[in-house]
């Protein structure tokens, strides 16, 4: 994976905070970025899974689109999936209008869809994007799988797909789609996207990771694009077992989401720890935790 690719290394799914009128805020969102970029990532991920984009109205998905430009100079990719084809359009086109370096785009989800559906499927997309465009591959939420056999056949007939986020529990996937592609095209960026395959991933050849832990220590993640890059193999392998100690905050709590940002709120005291998903607020010992695990 070639460091040219304006894609690579730690990129955060960014949180998306809200305040106790359930709005956006984006006072706390221009704190968690600027965190972010001091911490020397990679780039943001806006509106993924644990930004929570499925609970969003498209005028709020559009006004994060212009905000979260406005608060880093990292590479940012969004992410407009949906189910209304029309609308991933619509946000794709305000997205590369503002300046984002890519899209990232769900199988079209609800229906489990063939392989051959999901190459109609990107083959309508990429005609419709005006940009580079990620697949968001992850088959709990979809019920369908993006493998390594749809992944070649896509790069070869559309050079504007130029990478992949893998959320598969299984190394072993990644890493085919990673030996796969780097056949066909060396610049392609696997992504993991699972904390703990982070250091795998690099290590297979892949693009890096783009997981939730980078809301809550970002500065782990970029050590290790520092380490690896410097062939520091003890201290990759320091921060691998730390970001997999840390990774036991998924076990914690019913919702992830809320979990992380606790976690944030915790370290960082700018947001208020509230999501859109239902059932998800802490008890005082699982707060306790939290505070264990990282320390705070």
């Amino acid at each position: 994976m070639s460091h040219s690719h304006p894609f690579f290394g730690a990129i955060c799914p960014a949180i998306t905070p809200f305040n106790q009128q359930n709005k956006i805020d984006f006072c706390a969102m221009e704190k968690h970025y600027q965190m972010l970029t001091d911490s020397k990532i990679n780039g943001i991920l806006v509106m993924g899974t644990i930004g929570e984009f499925v609970t969003m109205t498209i005028d709020e998905r559009l006004e994060i689109i212009k905000q979260a430009r406005q608060f880093t100079d990292l590479p940012l990719i969004i992410n407009v999936s949906t189910t209304v084809v029309d609308d991933m359009v619509r946000l794709a086109d305000a997205a590369f209008d503002t300046g984002y370096g890519a899209v990232m785009a769900l199988p079209h989800y609800y229906f489990a869809q063939t392989s051959n559906q999901l190459y109609e499927y990107y083959k309508y997309l990429d005609a419709k994007f005006a940009g580079n465009w990620f697949i968001y591959n992850f088959p709990a939420r979809t019920g369908c799988d993006v493998d390594s056999h749809l992944v070649a056949r896509l790069m070869i007939d559309f050079p504007k797909f130029i990478g992949i986020k893998d959320t598969v529990d299984c190394a072993s996937h990644t890493r085919s789609i990673v030996l796969t592609s780097q056949k066909i095209r060396k610049d392609f960026a696997v992504f993991s996207g699972f904390d703990e395959y982070f250091v795998p991933n690099l290590m297979n050849g892949g693009a890096g990771v783009l997981s939730g832990l980078n809301n809550v220590v970002p500065e782990l993640f970029a050590g290790v694009m520092t380490a690896f890059k410097q062939s520091d193999f003890s201290e990759l392998a320091r921060l691998h077992k730390e970001i997999s100690r840390l990774s036991n905050i998924y076990n914690i709590g019913d919702d992830f989401v809320t979990t992380i940002k606790v976690a944030v709120e915790q370290k960082q005291h700018y947001l208020e720890p509230l999501s859109r998903n239902f059932g998800g607020k802490l008890n005082e010992d699982q707060i306790a935790k939290i505070k264990e695990l990282f320390n705070c």
